[in-house]
């Protein structure tokens, strides 16, 4: 029995009990080498066929010594240390009873039921891509991208086909005005955001605006942006910086109440830079809003793991509706993906599985020159 892996760990396996195979495992081919992935502890590991035979045989919680019986080919010894090594790297469980109970995670992944293994692999390969900070060299491998004059057209054109085409028109209503003017601002004045208008906007972005009765039964709320089944699984989350009236802190807002409930006292300009992987370009924002999606509310309806991207599609949704609701209040808003996930899970104290961060966006008052 053979495998190689890529990290080391500290946890380790003792003879006996019972094994049992992690049900979140996903096998693939790099080039001629067999992998094996963990998508909930993210562990990968290369290895043969007969590590495939081993991981397969313990399908199911079954005494260790049963694969002495099974491969008499084998050592016990060789055996053995196989097993330490999947246990080790969490590619199988052991425990001293038969069944043991899950433990939090993988309670709350076991609950994506039909959205795994395609969503949940996709939802935890892809956590803390930013997880480290943005460093120089990066920021100069994009500007040598932009000077090689390869940039990737922003458009398509089909300059053989016949066109028809429309007449261009000057806005001037507020709407119009509302959309052209919306950008990404990287620089923010220094006055504080006032209460009045991070309400006003909180409220219009992500508050529910009213319910609905169906027929069939139920109440559904109604947002000023779309959702699937009109389900809303997105939650807002405001780190607040600099806001005239509300104390610097991390807070969950209020759908429904519209208010905000205070999870922790103290933030700052670090923090923020630190939780948006190093952009200190957004810094001194006068407050950070991080939107989370409680999945269960979409799987609830929607048990196929497309419907993972509906979540990530209302999400972009709500951020700009924030984005266009802030450019009409006068304020200088941004959005990112670009985000310290489990530092930021941490901070609001959710899971990252049942309850995740899915985009970041937030303001500040504008700065006296643009």
């Amino acid at each position: 029995m053979k495998g190689a892996t890529h990290r080391k760990h500290q946890r380790g396996s003792s003879p006996g009990g019972f094994l049992c195979r992690s049900r979140f495992l996903v096998s693939y081919w790099e080039g001629k080498q067999l992998y094996f992935e963990n998508y909930l502890t993210r562990e990968k590991i290369a290895a043969s066929m007969e590590t495939a035979a081993l991981l397969d045989f313990f399908s199911g919680w079954k005494r260790e010594e049963e694969m002495f019986r099974r491969w008499p080919e084998y050592t016990p010894k060789s055996l053995r240390n196989a097993v330490r090594l999947l246990v080790r790297e969490g590619f199988v469980q052991k425990s001293a009873v038969r069944k043991p109970p899950e433990d939090s995670r993988e309670k709350a992944l076991h609950g994506w039921k039909e959205w795994n293994p395609a969503a949940g692999f996709f939802h935890m390969r892809t956590k803390d891509s930013y997880s480290e900070e943005i460093s120089p060299e990066e920021i100069r491998r994009v500007e040598e991208l932009l000077e090689s004059g390869r940039v990737p057209s922003p458009v398509k054109k089909y300059p053989r086909s016949r066109a028809i085409p429309f007449a261009r028109e000057a806005y001037d209503d507020e709407f119009p005005r509302v959309l052209l003017e919306r950008r990404t601002w990287r620089k923010f004045g220094r006055a504080a955001v006032s209460k009045e208008l991070i309400g006003r906007l909180l409220h219009l972005s992500f508050g529910v605006q009213r319910w609905q009765q169906i027929p069939e039964g139920g109440r559904f709320a109604n947002k000023t942006s779309p959702s699937g089944g009109a389900l809303h699984p997105a939650e807002a989350y405001v780190v607040a910086q600099n806001v005239e009236g509300i104390p610097k802190g991390i807070y969950h807002y209020d759908a429904v109440g519209h208010r905000l409930h205070e999870i922790r006292r103290g933030a700052s300009a670090a923090e923020i830079q630190r939780l948006l992987a190093g952009q200190w370009w957004f810094r001194d924002a006068g407050f950070v809003v991080f939107l989370t999606a409680v999945f269960g509310r979409t799987q609830w309806k929607y048990d196929y793991p497309r419907a993972y991207r509906a979540v990530l599609a209302e999400a972009g949704h709500l951020c700009q509706t924030f984005c266009l609701t802030a450019t009409w209040l006068g304020l200088a808003p941004f959005c990112t993906m670009a985000f310290a996930d489990s530092s930021i899970e941490r901070a609001l104290k959710v899971d990252g599985i049942s309850e995740s961060v899915v985009y970041a966006m937030g303001a500040g008052t504008r700065p006296a020159k643009k």
